[in-house]
């Protein structure tokens, strides 16, 4: 059984990596077109209403993620504004000492590196566009020495896929209040946990642009297919 699951995952990726640039390809095509829906914006921040010619009009402002700086896995200080202006980003949230849900978390990014790797053969390259990140919720252990040897656990290069570690209530509050993902209430003290599947995708300006669940293989494929729509919407928008 457990051979069975393994040949799967291998499948998986191997479908992914391969596919990637066919969909690229389907997808600018379809886009070109009018035929494919851009990611949509989530997480609102306010509605701002006022009369035009006697008609009352809504505006929907969305939630721009806040910078927040933290250590990777090279022991380097990192911003996710500064340091990646231009990218759009991908979080996923882990402890490394986790028995659950956190190793297939990080077998599905490296699927998502794999896919979004450079390719020597092409000056305008898929790894340019898009950086992987993931923070660990519990940094009291996972110092970034710690973090380093995980990274090399999963094969993350270190340039693309960023592990990241800091102060907990700083990570606790931006999980929670900057990308909104339902947690429950807590204070980033020592007895509030975070534990989530969540992935969340981020354009260039810092909007949440999809929420997947990391351990399913149709949505991590999504948010892949999505990463490239965001693609071309800059490039339309130029």
């Amino acid at each position: 059984m457990a051979q069975k699951r393994s040949n799967k995952k291998f499948f998986l990726g191997l479908v992914v990596a391969l596919l990637l640039p066919l969909s690229f390809y389907l997808i600018t095509v379809q886009f070109s077109k009018g035929k494919v829906k851009i990611p949509r914006y989530y997480f609102v921040d306010k509605v701002d209403s006022q009369v035009v010619n006697g008609i009352v009009q809504h505006d929907t402002v969305f939630h721009q993620v806040g910078d927040i700086e933290l250590t990777n896995q090279l022991g380097e200080k990192v911003s996710l504004n500064k340091s990646l202006a231009g990218k759009s980003v991908v979080l996923d949230f882990f402890f490394t000492n986790c028995p659950s849900i956190c190793p297939q978390l990080s077998k599905n990014m490296r699927q998502l590196q794999i896919s979004f790797k450079k390719d020597p053969k092409k000056e305008a390259s898929l790894d340019t566009i898009v950086q992987f990140i993931s923070i660990t919720v519990d940094p009291s252990h996972d110092s970034f020495q710690v973090l380093r040897t995980y990274a090399d656990r999963f094969g993350a290069n270190h340039d693309k896929w960023w592990f990241l570690t800091g102060d907990k209530k700083v990570i606790y509050n931006f999980i929670r209040n900057e990308l909104g993902i339902p947690t429950g209430p807590g204070d980033g003290g020592a007895d509030d946990f975070i534990h989530t599947e969540k992935f969340v995708l981020l354009d260039k300006d810092r909007f949440i642009r999809g929420y997947y669940n990391g351990l399913n293989d149709t949505d991590v494929r999504k948010c892949a297919d999505d990463i490239v729509l965001l693609t071309l919407e800059r490039k339309k928008k130029k």
